[in-house]
């Protein structure tokens, strides 16, 4: 509700560089009121340091991810393919070998 008609060029959206448990993730945020937009690039050799809780609708553009879920399960995403998950549904934590790049709204 009132979000406005708006364009957003993620190459002028500065980033923000997170560490993983090995690589980094470099995040490009806009925030819509309650609803987070992203651009986020993961170097080759990434894995993320810690489970995610959050919700998130997430797409691969580029590369290719590895995205684990607590219970063992293990899903390998394409540029095309994407995931939902619920707030609080499922652990999950991120990793790539070659590099990703990723839209994420959450």
């Amino acid at each position: 509700m009132d979000l406005p008609f708006g364009v957003t060029n993620w190459a002028e959206v500065a980033g923000e560089k997170h560490s993983g448990t090995t690589g980094v993730a470099t995040w490009r945020t806009r925030q819509f009121g309650p609803v987070r937009v992203r651009m986020v690039e993961y170097s080759p050799d990434y894995l993320a340091d810690h489970w995610c809780q959050k919700g998130h609708f997430l797409l691969v553009t580029a590369g290719e991810l590895v995205t684990e879920l607590a219970d063992g399960r293990v899903f390998t995403l394409t540029p095309g393919m994407s995931y939902q998950v619920a707030d609080g549904a499922e652990a999950h934590r991120s990793s790539t070998v070659i590099g990703a790049t990723l839209f994420i709204v959450d």
